[in-house]
């Protein structure tokens, strides 16, 4: 069995990892931290686990050496910042890391500092080159040998899967892409006491922010998808909207088709093709678009492609659930290639309906 711990383990991304991990084979939960809950059991911060093998445990402190003597994986589920803090740490101390912050995410360190509005502390694993971008459906290989992986970020995730085969293809333009996507209110996390967030102030409304390229996610999506455009550097217009609903996360991507005469067949041919090997990528054909009910709490990524021949443009649309596919489901997925065990394992099931 692995030994598994948990760094921020009451916050939403932490709460979904145990909620998965439990019925992971081979996985045995055996540490939780949470400032917020030391010295209580988990069932205080989610009380849906008491009676199970996790709800018992106490949550701690914050403590590495106590973390890697218990533990042989350790996912950090902190806030951007956290991460960086402990990482050196674990990884001397022999231990697997994956962090679903985003303090690994972006491989320039004048960016992340520029983007997150703090020091980066962490810069050795980014220059070594020991981190690893944790997208497996498209970076497969390098998260097997990988010891420090940065699991994506949610929006990241969406848009780079609608738009990595395209850009693979060449059948897009790296310029003039817009994506328009819209996520449930989980996506801000737990700890989130902004008012816009509140029931009062978000039901029943649809609200754009951070517009205008200034979304943090930005770099990070630019960044890998410029990789699957190499050489060329890809930019994106990006605007997320806020929507009155707990969990999902829908992009729809419009691209400049690189060739007019390019068909709806030939960009679905290129979707098959290129994830023809990922478990968890579902292409829906002809005119079946999904929602975001489709994947709800299942670790699917659903994709549909369309060509607009008047205007040349191609348009996917991608949904997942931001607290799975975009954070905890993507991080078992990456310990699982990581450790070489089936990459589905614990990850199975579908999603909840209705």
């Amino acid at each position: 069995m692995v030994r598994v711990g948990i760094i921020g383990a009451s916050g939403y991304a932490g709460g979904e990892l145990i909620r998965l991990l439990l019925r992971h084979p081979e996985v045995k939960l055996t540490h939780l931290v949470s400032d917020t809950y030391a010295g209580q059991p988990l069932s205080k911060a989610f009380p849906g686990t008491a009676g199970t093998l996790a709800g018992g445990l106490i949550c701690e402190k914050r403590d590495g050496i106590r973390a890697a003597q218990t533990s042989d994986v350790l996912f950090l589920a902190g806030e951007s910042g956290s991460a960086m803090q402990i990482a050196g740490e674990l990884l001397n101390l022999g231990k697997r890391v994956i962090d679903l912050s985003a303090d690994f995410r972006l491989r320039n360190i004048d960016l992340y500092e520029k983007t997150y509005k703090i020091e980066h502390v962490g810069a050795r694993l980014l220059d070594e080159g020991i981190a690893v971008y944790g997208q497996p459906e498209l970076n497969r290989d390098n998260v097997k040998s990988a010891w420090l992986v940065a699991n994506p970020g949610c929006y990241p995730t969406a848009t780079i899967l609608a738009l990595a085969p395209l850009l693979q293809r060449k059948l897009i333009e790296t310029r003039g892409i817009v994506v328009d996507a819209k996520s449930g209110v989980s996506g801000a996390g737990r700890a989130k006491s902004d008012p816009a967030y509140r029931y009062s102030e978000a039901n029943e409304s649809v609200r754009p922010y951070a517009v205008g390229g200034v979304h943090r996610h930005v770099p990070e999506i630019e960044q890998e998808l410029s990789v699957q455009a190499a050489p060329e550097n890809v930019s994106v217009t990006f605007t997320p909207h806020l929507v009155p609903m707990t969990r999902g996360l829908l992009a729809t991507c419009y691209a400049p088709l690189a060739h007019t005469a390019t068909t709806a067949s030939e960009v679905l041919a290129a979707f098959h093709d290129i994830y023809a090997e990922a478990p968890f990528i579902v292409i829906r054909d002809g005119n079946d678009y999904p929602a975001t009910k489709d994947v709800a709490g299942s670790n699917f990524c659903h994709i549909a492609a369309t060509v607009d021949p008047r205007t040349r443009t191609v348009i996917v649309t991608s949904v997942i659930d931001n607290l799975v596919k975009g954070a905890a489901g993507q991080a078992i997925q990456n310990m699982n290639l990581m450790l070489s065990l089936p990459e589905t394992m614990g990850l199975e099931g579908t999603g909840l309906w209705p």
